[in-house]
């Protein structure tokens, strides 16, 4: 049986899947996704094999539940946020400020190193993608906005959003690149974002 390396089971896991998480990050750096074996992982995080299939059966179970783990705080704190009652434009700058900030966690840089792309392509499509539920929100703020008068110029708001969040990933990139830029790329995005689904009256 493992050694418990913390006073109680659930910090002791909370330990090992902090492990898991720098392992697979540092391997990212290393070699293509692809490459990567349970091996790679266990020996890069100072696990035994068999220890590590007790948190996941493969590779792809052991990536989904990264996702699940990293995307699942995030995830209340941009419901709470949708659903309050400020400006929809106020929810969408505090949003951005949110996702922006959470992509400095290193289980969220894990989606967005340069290496990563099949890591992404191994979560599902739909609502069982962790990160849907963030979607959701952000496009019924951008719906009450709308409903509201706050935005206009917004045909497709599933697109658009989609669109966004190509914005959003070029700001999580520039943040890993450079950690100090957080502040600045937050604001930036916070207009471009405003600037997109708000079109002035003339």
């Amino acid at each position: 049986m493992p050694r418990i390396r913390a006073a109680t089971i659930e910090e002791h896991h909370a330990m090992v899947w902090a492990d898991l998480t720098e392992a697979l990050r540092l391997l990212l750096l290393e070699r293509d996704y692809d490459s990567i074996t349970m091996g790679h992982i266990a020996a890069k995080a100072g696990l035994a094999r068999n220890t590590l299939y007790n948190y996941a059966s493969d590779k792809r179970t052991l990536v989904l539940r990264l996702a699940h783990r990293a995307s699942r705080p995030l995830a209340e704190q941009v419901s709470a946020i949708a659903r309050s009652r400020k400006p929809a434009a106020d929810r969408m700058r505090a949003i951005v400020e949110t996702i922006l900030s959470a992509s400095t966690n290193p289980a969220m840089r894990l989606m967005f190193l340069p290496n990563s792309s099949p890591l992404v392509a191994e979560l599902p499509n739909g609502p069982e993608n962790p990160f849907a539920a963030l979607v959701a929100e952000v496009e019924d703020v951008v719906r009450d906005g709308i409903t509201k008068g706050e935005f206009d110029g917004v045909d497709d708001v599933g697109l658009t959003v989609e669109l966004l969040s190509g914005a959003m990933l070029a700001g999580i990139d520039r943040i890993r690149r450079d950690p100090d830029s957080l502040a600045a790329t937050v604001r930036a995005a916070q207009e471009i974002v405003l600037a997109s689904i708000t079109r002035a009256h003339g």
